[in-house]
């Protein structure tokens, strides 16, 4: 497993892109989605291929309260159907399965927010999980 990034939501792209650039950050993609209405933007350090900060901007959200605008830890996994079977035997509940192959939502006991991701291709999609609902709040 590898750590990818965590997600943090923002009301004010430019000023939290430049508060991360002081602490030395550099943006490195972003991505905007009209049809969502969303701006994702990731930032690194320079030099350092590690673990990212994406900022999720939600164009008609106005200000975030209570916590609300921490969204999720995201990992790289080899299986994500293996994963998330390992999980499941173990009593975790798949909050968004991977109906798609590729991506697929747990929560820790604490109700933190785990997205994890299929390494490269995404996977065929197979069953239980390409009809599997969700669970909850991912």
């Amino acid at each position: 497993m590898k750590f990818l990034h965590a997600m943090i939501r923002v009301s004010d792209p430019a000023a939290t892109v430049a508060f991360f650039q002081l602490l030395g950050l550099e943006e490195r993609r972003r991505m905007d989605n009209e049809a969502g209405r969303f701006t994702l933007i990731f930032l690194g350090m320079p030099g350092d291929e590690g673990g990212e900060v994406e900022l999720t901007h939600n164009w008609d959200e106005g200000r975030y309260a209570g916590g609300r605008n921490f969204g999720h830890l995201a990992y790289q996994v080899d299986d994500i159907y293996g994963t998330c079977q390992r999980l499941m035997e173990a009593g975790v509940t798949i909050n968004r399965p991977p109906r798609d192959g590729r991506m697929a939502f747990v929560r820790t006991p604490d109700d933190i927010s785990i997205e994890l991701l299929q390494k490269g291709q995404a996977l065929e999609l197979a069953e239980p999980w390409s009809s599997m609902p969700n669970t909850g709040d991912w």
